[in-house]
């Protein structure tokens, strides 16, 4: 008897669903997309109404001619890929590469069918097989729409970028945007002037010790520049020294505090990115890796949690009872809501029949599958879990207290304020509390004694506090993808793939986690700032993601959308290739060789000093700092062959690598200095070292000497403690003895 085949994407999602499925069942993997836009050319007929040209690649086409040997001989194909734009377009290339229809919008094969389901479960996977449906063409034009659009400007406007700046550039409608984001940031941050100011904090005690910070002075609350310098800082200290204390006014209330959402795609990324230090593309690799299933023991190959890619906050009937039945059995019926809570969604488009990312069994808990699981599919799922049932817990109950504490001195009095709040019931946070961006962070509240009017505390000590202003934060991958959704740009698939590409193009280095504009990122953003803004303007960008979504809906045809965007694009195109010049900088310096300026240029693996009669005269030389490193490591000898080792420099770096490659494959790291000696040992250096979580410094005679400090030591002394002192990732000189409280900001120290 003739079987049934399945066809869905990966190899892993095929052998979890196929364990649901009996032997009538053939499953197979598509191993992604079968066809493509061609790579040799544009493959897209412009003059034709932007047909697109699909070719099979290579790696597919013997997968093709297996899958469709298997559905001749089956009595029925049913498509199961993943439910969004991508999958439906995957659905589509299938039933065109398999010879499923004879016209591209009718399909008359009777054996042809399409099953989607947002979680792969056996009752999921069950409930689609009684449901098939059409395919929805309308989605695949979505996402035809998107990949002809990123095409168009890929393919014009990358070989722009080639001729006027450098080759190998690219430039996309999303990718560019995010760049723009992060170059601006950077400027704000390079303009940014710090302004001093300074808090006033008192130590009280009554029952336990208490902290409270100056806030009115004769009762008009300070602003936060309200104490400019040390001199106004040190006039109040002195007008409140020796003075009594007195409790002016408590306020107590009763604060509640509701859990967040379910994950979406974007909140999940910015959460794992918080909690987790994950980038986008792995949270997704992990999700991923969680949706379509893991070996669970006895159980075999089970999909953990609901399909990653949604902008939807809303759960399933079926996922509200479930949610509901875990929390009563694991902690209690004080933890189980009266009725439901549900989510509005705030994205406008969000599709509330799909679900938001959820365990597809919440009587699953971590620590239950933990054995099963590597460290970070376990901590991903941890978080899902967690954010999931807390959706359905009680809100939070706080009493927060705020105390006024007045300090009189001649014709003055100082309010001071001391805030704290107490937890009368934890609710979700028995589970789960949501973290918090740099920009967000808010100041801590401790425990307060008990306080009331007409006490007064004893003053334990005040101190003067200096501060600087700080700049807006570089954007994180949590950061990022929240200002590309608040800004509507992007949809959940594309998060990743954008933040990975602008960080292999180089527009963008990540250090410390942050993003950091190269030199290049700088110069391509503000051609395409300057000549092409539609390109990279944030509201033209979400109005077309949101026409995007249109063509999704049924609501507008995707040949006007493109054709809308294209004309004018191509024509400013044309007109710029003319009057736009060469990104050309001159120094003041003239070519040896030819007597021609000579001119910075861009490489492959960075600058270069080169003629600007180039190629009629091909004079180059490194830049001064790339020529005094080749001399500092000019008697430099392999230590494998014993030849003389050269200064290379690559896309992670300068390195040495041995003269007789490729017969010798040696390569040193090259290790920049600090100047500084090493404390302990005295013999070595301390030297920049990079790892995982970001740089840091350390003696060069390391695994003899393993003193280092997570600073850039300034090569001075504490004034205090005699330790090193060292320049932080925020921008103070502080001292390397961790009990050593010694501190100033880097603009007072550049000051002086």
């Amino acid at each position: 008897m003739a079987k049934s085949l399945v066809i869905v994407e990966s190899p892993t999602k095929a052998k979890t669903i196929s364990r649901f499925l009996n032997n009538q069942y053939e499953v197979q993997a598509s191993f992604g997309h079968i066809r493509d836009l061609p790579t040799s050319k544009m493959g897209v007929d412009i003059e034709h109404n932007f047909e697109p040209s699909y070719v099979i690649p290579p790696k597919a086409k013997k997968k093709i001619a297996e899958l469709k040997k298997l559905a001749s001989d089956a009595s029925e194909i049913i498509l199961a890929t993943d439910e969004d734009r991508e999958g439906e377009a995957i659905a589509w290339h299938l039933v065109q590469a398999l010879d499923l229809q004879n016209t591209k919008y009718q399909i008359p094969n009777t054996k042809y069918k399409r099953i989607a389901f947002h979680e792969i479960t056996k009752s999921a996977i069950d409930e689609a097989l009684k449901n098939p449906r059409e395919l929805d063409l309308h989605l695949v034009d979505a996402q035809q729409a998107r990949r002809i659009l990123d095409r168009l400007v890929g393919y014009e406007l990358s070989p722009f970028l080639w001729k006027k700046v450098k080759r190998g550039l690219s430039a996309g409608r999303v990718q560019s945007v995010a760049v723009r984001l992060i170059v601006e940031r950077e400027r704000e941050i390079l303009k940014f002037a710090p302004q001093e100011y300074w808090n006033i904090i008192a130590s009280f005690l009554k029952d336990s010790e208490f902290e409270g910070k100056l806030n009115k002075i004769n009762g008009k609350t300070l602003d936060k520049l309200g104490i400019k310098n040390e001199a106004q800082a040190k006039k109040i200290l002195a007008d409140l020294r020796n003075q009594e204390a007195e409790v002016i006014e408590v306020n107590k209330k009763e604060v509640r505090r509701n859990p967040a959402a379910p994950f979406t795609t974007s909140t999940m990324q910015q959460e794992a990115a918080r909690k987790l230090g994950f980038s986008a593309k792995q949270t997704m690799m992990y999700a991923q890796q969680l949706y379509e299933g893991v070996e669970i023991g006895e159980e075999g190959s089970t999909g953990l949690i609901t399909y990653m890619r949604t902008d939807s906050v809303n759960l399933s009937t079926f996922a509200l009872e479930s949610a509901k039945s875990a929390i009563s059995q694991r902690y209690g019926k004080d933890y189980v809501l009266p009725s439901p809570r549900q989510f509005a969604s705030k994205s406008k488009n969000a599709q509330e029949a799909h679900e938001a990312i959820r365990p597809t069994d919440f009587s699953r808990d971590p620590e239950s599958i933990k054995d099963y699981l590597d460290r970070n599919q376990y901590r991903l799922y941890d978080l899902v879990w967690k954010r999931a049932i807390a959706t359905q817990m009680p809100e939070a109950v706080f009493d927060q207290t705020s105390v006024d504490i007045e300090i009189s001195s001649k014709d003055k009095a100082y309010t001071f304020r001391a805030t704290g709040q107490t937890v009368k019931f934890d609710g979700f946070m028995k589970v789960y509390l949501e973290g918090r961006d740099e920009e967000e962070a808010e100041e801590s509240e401790g425990l307060l004694p008990e306080l009331k009017q007409g006490d007064k505390p004893k003053v334990v000590k005040i101190i003067p506090k200096q501060s600087f202003t700080q700049p807006p934060p570089r954007y994180t991958d949590a950061s990022l993808i929240k200002a590309l959704e608040e800004q509507d740009i992007g949809r959940p698939s594309t998060y990743a793939p954008t933040i990975t590409t602008i960080q292999e193009r180089d527009y963008v280095h990540k250090i410390d986690k942050k993003f950091h504009p190269t030199e290049i990122g700088f110069i391509v953003n503000d051609l395409l700032v300057e000549h092409f803004p539609k390109v990279v303007d944030l509201k033209f960008t979400a109005q077309m993601e949101e026409s995007l979504d249109e063509i999704a809906a049924g609501q507008k045809q995707w040949v006007p959308v493109i054709r809308e965007f294209y004309e004018p694009f191509h024509q400013n195109l044309k007109t710029k290739e003319q009057e736009v010049e060469k990104h050309v900088q001159y120094l003041d310096e003239l070519c040896p060789e030819s007597g021609h300026p000579l001119v910075l240029k861009f490489g492959r693996f960075g600058k270069f000093i080169a003629c600007s009669n180039y190629p009629e005269c091909k004079y180059t030389r490194p830049l001064p700092e790339e020529q005094k490193l080749m001399d500092e490591h000019k008697d430099e000898i392999c230590d494998v062959c014993g030849r003389p080792m050269i200064v290379k420099f690559g896309r992670f770096g300068s390195f040495l690598g041995c003269s007789g490659y490729p017969e010798c494959k040696n390569i040193k790291k090259i290790q920049k200095g600090t100047g500084v000696e090493c404390p302990k040992c005295g013999e070595g250096e301390l030297v920049e070292r990079r790892s995982k979580r970001g740089i840091f410094y350390s003696c060069s005679k390391y695994p003899k000497c393993k003193f280092a400090l997570n600073g850039k030591p300034t090569g001075e002394k504490c004034p205090k403690s005699g330790d090193l002192l060292i320049e932080t990732k925020t921008g103070t000189i502080k001292c390397s003895n961790k009990e050593c409280d010694y501190e100033k900001d880097v603009v007072e120290k550049r000051a002086e």
